[in-house]
């Protein structure tokens, strides 16, 4: 375990989990509005911004 996780939940730095269901094929409609939509195309990473987050809620509306 992170040496650092009790400051990070202490100080309020980590929030909880919040999980989002998403509609069916969201994320292949996602993929496919960047362009990346194939067998020849990597699934992107996890990272510490929204960059992928909104634009997946935004294409279930």
């Amino acid at each position: 375990q992170n040496s650092y996780y009790f400051d990070l939940i202490e100080g309020k730095i980590l929030q909880k989990l919040k999980i989002t269901p998403l509609k069916m094929n969201s994320f292949n409609n996602y993929m496919k509005s960047q362009g990346k939509l194939g067998g020849q195309n990597k699934i992107p990473r996890l990272s510490n911004d929204r960059k992928i987050a909104d634009p997946l809620i935004r294409i279930q509306a």
